[in-house]
């Protein structure tokens, strides 16, 4: 198909210009100027490049520039750096380049948005690297992050022109690493967008259902806000109160999340839209005039004391502030209002942007400041695993707050959950690693002890104590984890060392040479895969030194030959084997090669999307691709995932799977199934169990079936007994 380049030239004009009609800050000319030469350079260098849906690759950086002028709401240097952002990586243009053209803070800006390179350890998360890479840069510059937010959500909502294994790969890591950080940076909107898009690719089925029934809902919900909103609308007219009232519904993965995670239906969330009440008014009335709002909410309808959420005069930590109330209507709906002003509304929607936009220059340090600060605290310990400083950082993002009080009423804030040693912690490092209790309201507590909010909190110490491994137990924060995990360390450096001296005189007395390849048979005598891991059990007495003896060669050399590769070696084997292999690993397949096993977390049956995962010990794992630990592994270790396919049954095999079925307690129901199960040919029980209470049952059987279409066949016969309410395959 002939190319229009005329016609592209235009329209890249024309989203341009977009663009710029986009911005919601106040621009001069030097900043328009800044930004269009700019987008002359990113034109120029991309000029040749086209992305997978085959338009010019320009379109995506404008898209990103565009979402971080009109979505998130930054200013020139953020929008000329989105222009630009895959520049260096993809082009001839070098970071030298950059920065004599726009100068240092664009050449910082760029080098954080630039992707780190290849892979420098096979074991070890590519993706995780990256991601640690780019939180690196929230202490320096946050639009950083800002900038790569965007850029991720554009790439979500062009992600139909991927092959589906990308699409799944994206989506995971999309869901379990971006969404969380733009909600920790309050970017409401963007991470409902990511969780959304997310769910669409890997969840595509329940995505649809979701979103057609709220479809088919919205007139109906559209009539109830406008009948609900009403005597509110009345009562704030007569009180002269100028504010807005919108009617939202739920997210579809919020929807998603309380479907799977409270086990009712669709028709069952009482929840399934919120209305917003945005007041407008100056900000030392804010407070006030929200309370007041309330307060003639509460009038019309009733609310439920266990769900008010005061924001306003505790905000999060990440700058969100709303009064939330759940109260009863009159059809006998629960309904979510929340109240805030027109201030707050552009923090909860824009997040940090917004927050810098109103912070005065006298302000107290905010929740995002200490935020940071703890990042900068996180990263300080270089040496962590990356996959470790991801996990501790993910802790604390999706988490409910809590609110402390120092022995002299300095307010902490905390996540819900922490105890009191997170909160030594949270003072200072030395109070938490010398902690050896806490009195709370005055008692003696344990370590252990979970706060709640309004606690008042003293910290006990002593010179003696030092931190120990079961702590990581009794402590839920990332910043109490990470000092905990980098004590540890040095302390088991020191073991190790000790470790390294006894093997050393060991091997001096067998006349053997301490050096690197002797070191390596060890490995494989003892079977591990670090010398530091060896050095410690040595040091502990929990290695029989004497077998040495049994491998020592001539010239001060050793050999073990009974194992021949260590399990990092067999791993790196296994991966160079499979990696780069384009076409799928058939499952009972007799002519393939590869090894590989059904993963017990979810149980594969013929039927199922699947995917084979290599791991570090036990070869290839055949895991579904719904399975709970897929997102994970997709989003940390996408380069060890291989493509799979069942093939035609050639034999008879029988795969193991669950159902989950509960309803009412009728007399001789478990006889009937039970007696079903085991008349249904091909069908073997491996385990059956059940429950009842009150009337009402619950129970799990385990059974071997052909394929899916097997087990649903199973599913629906089950369905049909009188009594049974709810039949499922169980996910986990």
């Amino acid at each position: 198909m002939k190319i229009d380049y005329a016609k592209e030239k235009e329209e890249i004009e024309a989203a341009y210009t977009d663009l710029i009609n986009a911005i919601k800050v106040d621009l001069n000319n030097d900043d328009l100027k800044f930004i269009r030469k700019a987008f002359d350079v990113a034109v120029d260098a991309h000029k040749e490049m086209r992305r997978k849906s085959g338009e010019p690759y320009i379109f995506h950086p404008i898209a990103v520039a565009k979402i971080c002028a009109e979505e998130i709401g930054l200013g020139a240097t953020s929008i000329a750096c989105a222009l630009l952002h895959d520049t260096v990586e993809d082009t001839d243009i070098t970071l030298d380049d950059i920065e004599a053209m726009f100068g240092i803070k664009s050449r910082k800006i760029i080098d954080g948005l630039t992707k780190m390179y290849g892979i420098f350890d096979l074991s070890k998360s590519a993706q995780a690297e990256n991601f640690r890479k780019m939180l690196l840069t929230i202490p320096e510059d946050i639009r950083v992050i800002l900038i790569k937010l965007a850029d991720r959500l554009h790439n979500m909502r062009t992600l139909g022109s991927m092959r589906k294994d990308k699409q799944l790969k994206i989506a995971s890591e999309t869901s379990f690493l971006y969404a969380p950080l733009a909600h920790r940076l309050g970017l409401y909107g963007i991470k409902s967008a990511l969780e959304d898009l997310s769910l669409k690719y890997t969840h595509p089925e329940e995505y649809y259902d979701i979103e057609q029934k709220l479809e088919k809902s919205k007139e109906v919900r559209e009539r109830f806000i406008q009948k609900f909103s009403l005597p509110i609308r009345e009562a704030l007219d007569k009180h002269k109160i100028k504010y807005s009232i919108k009617g939202r519904p739920k997210s579809i993965h919020s929807i998603w999340n309380k479907i799977h995670n409270k086990k009712v239906s669709f028709e069952e969330i009482y929840d399934v839209f919120a209305i917003r009440i945005i007041i407008d008014t100056e900000k030392e009335l804010e407070k006030t005039e929200c309370w007041k709002t309330y307060s003639l909410v509460t009038d019309f309808y009733r609310p439920n004391p266990d769900r008010l959420r005061d924001w306003v005069s505790h905000p999060k930590q990440n700058g969100y502030e709303s009064l939330h109330t759940t109260v009863m209507s009159p059809t006998g709906k629960w309904v979510e209002v929340q109240i805030r002003t027109v201030r707050m509304d552009e923090i909860a929607e824009k997040g940090l942007a917004a927050h810098w936009k109103y912070k005065g220059s006298n302000d107290e340090a905010s929740g995002f400041d200490q935020w940071i600060s703890q990042i900068r605290e996180l990263i300080e310990n270089k040496d962590s695993d990356a996959l470790d400083f991801i996990d501790d950082f993910k802790l604390n993002l999706f988490s409910d707050e809590i609110y402390i009080f120092t022995p002299n009423g300095e307010l902490k804030t905390l996540p819900t959950n922490a105890t009191a040693l997170d909160f030594a912690f949270e003072v200072h490092t030395e109070v938490g690693a010398k902690c050896i209790g806490a009195k709370v309201n005055q008692k003696l507590v344990p370590l252990s002890y979970q706060l709640k909010s309004g606690d008042q909190v003293e910290i006990l110490t002593s010179k003696k104590q030092k931190p120990k491994k079961d702590w990581l137990n009794y402590v839920v924060t990332s910043k109490a984890k990470s000092k905990i995990k980098s004590s540890l360390k040095e302390a088991e450096k020191l073991i190790a060392q000790d470790g390294k001296e006894i093997l050393q005189r060991k091997l001096n007395s067998l006349k053997v040479d301490f050096n690197e390849p002797n070191l390596k048979e060890l490995l494989k005598l003892y079977d591990f895969s670090e010398h530091s891991n060896l050095y410690v059990q040595i040091a502990k007495g929990k290695i029989d030194l004497s077998k040495i003896k049994s491998i020592v060669q001539k010239g001060g050399k050793l050999k073990h030959g009974s194992v021949s590769l260590t399990i990092k070696e067999t791993f790196e084997t296994l991966y160079k084997k499979v990696a780069g292999k384009k076409e799928e690993l058939i499952i009972g397949n007799s002519n393939d090669q590869l090894d590989y096993k059904l993963a017990p977390c979810c149980h594969p049956i013929p039927g199922d999307d699947v995917f084979g995962f290599i791991t570090i010990s036990d070869g290839i794992k055949i895991h579904r691709t719904n399975c709970p630990n897929a997102k994970q592994l997709r989003a940390n270790y996408a380069y060890r995932i291989i493509n799979a396919a069942w093939k035609g049954k050639e034999k008879e095999e029988a795969f193991l799977t669950g159902v989950k079925f509960s309803g009412m307690d009728n007399v001789g129901l478990v006889n009937q199934i039970t007696s079903f199960i085991s008349k249904e040919k091909s069908v073997n029980m491996k385990s059956i169990s059940f429950e009842s209470e009150g009337g009402m049952f619950e129970g799990k059987i385990m059974l071997y079936v052909d394929d899916k279409q097997h087990l649903y066949n199973i599913i629906s016969h089950l369905k049909k007994f009188e009594g049974i309410e709810k039949v499922v395959r169980i996910e986990v």
